[in-house]
């Protein structure tokens, strides 16, 4: 059967039953709120579709790039007098979910949550997974294959084990984890073995620009490693971070006076032996957990990147590749961001170059590449955003990307 969207696209529709069979595959989910409607991609093709319900006046769906982090086939609300939500999958810990329910009338009509007609929601749960990435927005997007020498490729691995990078710290989430029992694995990936039979998990990748936050974390290890000691690098500047920046200042004949600015900032860097920080950084997850970091550079700062987002399917053994499958997400900056991160030229994500053109902008160095390459499998995917992933990132979650669907 084929099944026609909004603008022409006519995409190949292959039955629900059909989709379970292939429930291995990386699969996507998309809802859109404009057209109250949910459709789950393989690559390119749509396997799925039901009319949805989502957030009316006061209580209106986040949009943005998430995942699955819970399933539960009984689950009650905990805010909203146990009311009913059958074949519960939660997107946040703050409350959003995909579950099932007896009225939706596609239009708004819940307090935030993602509504699915009953027999729809069942189906829906037996064709996902934990981590399976579920993206909402304004408009109607589709993802489309996207080729650039930029995006990873298992075959990029290279045979040198490349040298260890910083760690990631964890972020708070909004909200805490409910008390009772999640299915939601939590294993750390220092403790998988290499030579371990279990499957090797799909990564979660996000590119942004490095934040004021990601910049003092390294001046505050940087510090510490230079004999002043900043504290717990947290990023946060605290008594600690003052005191190690006043005794920097003292032994390098400067006035001790504790301003943290850019010359203060290159000159320890370059005390340290090590470049100015990049524009750009790139954080990896797996399994909800933070792995690694690693500065990137991006071109043309002054123009915004965008909100895109990729997974990689269809990995060849033989040759080495795989393909990505992308779309470009709506998300107005505030001015107030805007101005504090140097941006002077707004993304246009209805560019049918949008995407392509944001990931010729990143350079990624190569022994990070290789890293990447030697853990890309099936359903890793890629972020892209100006932004940071937000409060909803944190314990027990992948990275989490809110946008904004209307100017501020």
């Amino acid at each position: 059967m084929r099944f026609t969207l909004g603008g022409g696209f006519a995409l190949l529709l292959v039955s629900a039953s059909s989709a379970f069979a292939a429930s291995d595959q990386p699969l996507q989910v998309i809802v859109s709120t404009k057209q109250q409607s949910i459709a789950v991609y393989d690559g390119n093709a749509v396997i799925a579709t039901s009319k949805v319900s989502t957030g009316k006046g006061g209580h209106s769906t986040p949009t943005g790039i998430f995942s699955i982090l819970e399933k539960r086939r009984h689950h009650k609300s905990n805010i909203y007098s146990n009311a009913p939500m059958p074949f519960m999958q939660r997107l946040t810990w703050s409350g959003i979910a995909l579950h099932g329910s007896d009225h939706v009338p596609k239009y708004p009509a819940s307090h935030g949550c993602v509504r699915l007609p009953s027999k729809f929601a069942a189906k829906l749960f037996k064709m996902t997974r934990h981590g399976m990435h579920v993206l909402i927005s304004d408009r109607q997007v589709i993802p489309t294959e996207v080729s650039s020498a930029t995006l990873f490729q298992p075959n990029q691995a290279l045979e040198e084990k490349p040298a260890p990078l910083s760690d990631v710290p964890l972020r708070p989430a909004l909200s805490q984890k409910e008390n009772d029992p999640l299915e939601v694995a939590m294993i750390k990936t220092a403790s998988v073995p290499a030579a371990s039979s279990q499957p090797q998990a799909p990564i979660r990748i996000l590119i942004t620009r490095r934040s004021t936050r990601d910049t003092i974390h390294e001046l505050q290890v940087l510090l510490s490693s230079l004999g002043f000691d900043a504290g717990i690098p947290d990023g946060w500047t605290g008594p600690a971070t003052y005191d190690a920046v006043r005794a920097f200042q003292s032994a390098e004949g400067l006035p001790p006076d504790g301003n943290i600015t850019p010359e203060l900032i290159d000159k320890v860097f370059r005390k340290a032996g090590r470049e100015k920080p990049s524009n750009g950084i790139l954080l990896v997850r797996q399994r909800f957990q933070p792995l690694f970091s690693a500065d990137v550079d991006i071109e043309q700062p002054e123009a915004a990147l965008g909100t895109h987002f990729l997974q990689f399917q269809d990995h060849d053994a033989a040759s080495g590749a795989g393909k990505w499958f992308g779309v470009s997400l709506e998300n107005h900056l505030p001015v107030s961001m805007k101005k504090r991160l140097g941006i002077s030229l707004d993304a246009d994500p209805s560019a049918s170059d949008a995407l392509q053109a944001t990931l010729e902008r990143i350079t990624v160095a190569a022994d990070v590449r290789a890293r990447i390459a030697g853990l890309l499998v099936n359903g890793s995917s890629l972020s892209i955003s100006d932004a940071e992933s937000g409060q909803e990132t944190g314990e027990g979650t992948d990275f989490i990307t809110i946008t904004r669907t209307s100017a501020r």
